[in-house]
């Protein structure tokens, strides 16, 4: 496809906000109180002169759901902590004595930030927990997490057919559930929401997401999310300098380069890239070549989370853009509303004078493991296309499907998956409510009521590259470094992991894992200098 150039974006020390044109503003509230208002706050990342404005194309508030014939609670089994009623508590409403005496005192409800950006992971860490700061830090305790006990026994509940449990956790649920405040509350009331779905299919009200949004406060949430949360700029950070580690061990630097971008980045990963290669020894290469297959534009409940852009957002012309400024020769090829069934060697069309490397991120986890095996039929279809390397980077966690247990045990792993999201970036965003935090959290909260969730562990993903002709490669010291160095500069529950076994570079938070990335090529070209 023919993808027009916009004009040349003016320089600045900053590639990412130089791609983008102009800085965001950013409004945050302190969360004093979920019902009220709270005094106003602002980052220090952004000027506070600047309005701020939300524009969704679907200005739909998120509320909780209201719970269709829910009665009063009679059954006493259930009964919650003082503390877990606590709705107007800033950050943990269960956290304990240690945590409360943590907070700061201000009238205006401000929590302390979780701060300490120390140095984590180590390049033989394998096993070893970098300690932060929080009160939950590097354990496998769920203590504090209240959402959880409230949420996994409603969904066993379901599963049992227990109708009157199920009406009084649905009751509790909805009296503690909220689209603000801590982690807790977020929780439940995204898991609200699923539930009530699950037991109904007709919710009307839905959290924010990718799809809702106007094009360009969509970027700045992504690049906002970027900033302050490594969720995704860590795997991109390491497939970024794992390609050019591959590129400088290729035979000729007259090649061209070709990468296959099967992931939810939506062209931020590459500008960074594409200034390293300004910054090799012999130049960038004479072409290079993305080809993007974009996420399929479904509806709420399918959806791969983080995948489908709103309507009208185009960052092929602003890379394109930014690439001329940067005089690199880039084409893009877009691939949209394309199933990655579909896929073949044919369609992403690679030369012999180029370098192919696939970058597959968040995204192959939808494709069903079951009958049809079609994830390994995809990965055949990767080996065919012979490419230099892959760079997987997955979800480290436990399938939810349907075949991999009942609906309860599904439901906890998701929950627990979006527990993970919610209170990294509760750290993330300093505790404060933001626009750009609610976008990316309705986005994660998709995997809840999303069949198509369908994730394996970190061993499993080995198996099946292995089992299709790729063999394992461990990354390279440049990459690593990158890596860790990144790290730093997020709070101190974050870690990386590295896998001695079969190199797998993991991402951790508060000693549970979050994802993994690993680096792989075809058992017959494994190269011996690398």
């Amino acid at each position: 496809m023919t993808i027009e150039e916009q004009p040349q974006p003016n320089p600045t020390s900053d590639h990412i906000l130089d791609w983008l044109e102009d800085s965001v503003s950013f409004l945050p509230s302190f969360l004093d109180d979920p019902y009220g208002s709270g005094d106003i706050g602002c980052y220090q990342w952004w000027d506070q002169d600047q309005d701020f404005t939300c524009k969704s194309a679907n200005s739909t508030e998120c509320n909780s759901v209201p719970v269709a014939s829910v009665l009063t609670p009679s059954d006493p089994a259930l009964q919650l902590s003082d503390s877990s009623k606590k709705r107007k508590s800033p950050d943990g409403p269960a956290p304990g004595e240690a945590c409360n005496r943590r907070r700061k005192s201000q009238g205006d409800g401000g929590e302390e930030a979780v701060a300490g950006k120390k140095s984590v992971g180590s390049k033989k860490g394998a096993g070893k927990t970098t300690t932060g700061n929080n009160c939950n830090n590097g354990n496998n305790s769920k203590e504090g997490r209240w959402a959880e006990q409230l949420l996994n026994p409603c969904a066993a509940a379901v599963t049992a057919g227990n109708l009157s449990r199920v009406q009084h956790l649905l009751y509790v649920l909805h009296e503690l559930a909220s689209p603000t405040g801590d982690a807790n509350h977020r929780l439940a009331d995204h898991g609200l929401r699923a539930l009530s779905h699950h037991l109904s299919s007709s919710v009307s009200v839905w959290p924010t997401t990718f799809s809702s949004t106007e094009p360009r406060f969509f970027q700045r949430s992504l690049l906002k999310f970027y900033e302050v949360s490594p969720w995704f700029v860590f795997p991109n950070n390491i497939s970024n300098t794992s390609i050019l580690q591959i590129l400088n061990l290729a035979p000729s630097q007259l090649r061209n380069l070709h990468i296959l971008d099967i992931g939810v980045s939506h062209g931020v990963q590459w500008p960074t890239l594409l200034e390293a290669l300004t910054r090799r020894s012999g130049g960038p290469p004479p072409l290079v070549r993305l080809t993007v297959v974009a996420g399929i534009d479904a509806d709420q409940n399918s959806d791969t989370p983080f995948s489908v852009p709103p309507p009208g957002d185009n960052f092929s012309a602003r890379l394109l853009s930014f690439a001329k400024s940067m005089n690199i020769n880039l084409q893009i090829n877009k691939l949209d509303n394309h199933p990655l069934q579909n896929l073949t060697p044919d369609l992403i069309n690679s030369s012999p004078d180029e370098i192919l490397i696939v970058s597959a991120q968040f995204r192959l986890h939808h494709l069903n493991h079951n009958s049809p095996d079609e994830r390994t039929e995809f990965l055949k279809v990767l080996r065919k296309m012979e490419p230099e390397a892959v760079i997987l980077t997955e979800n480290n966690m436990n399938c939810s499907c349907s075949n991999c247990g009942d609906f309860s045990t599904g439901f906890s792993r998701r929950i627990d998956y979006l527990w993970k999201f919610l209170d990294s970036t509760s750290a993330a965003f300093k505790g404060r409510e933001s626009e750009e935090r609610r976008v990316m959290e309705g986005e994660a909260a998709k995997a809840l009521t999303n069949p198509g969730e369908m994730n394996e562990g970190k061993e499993k993903w080995c198996e099946r590259m292995r089992g299709v002709g790729f063999s394992g490669e461990a990354f390279g010291e440049d990459t690593i470094d990158g890596a860790r160095a990144l790290l730093r500069k997020y709070d101190s529950n974050w870690e990386m992991r590295i896998e001695e076994k079969d190199g797998c570079v993991g991402l951790w938070w508060k000693g549970q894992p979050v994802s993994f990335s690993s680096l792989w090529r075809l058992e017959d070209t494994k190269p011996n200098n690398s």
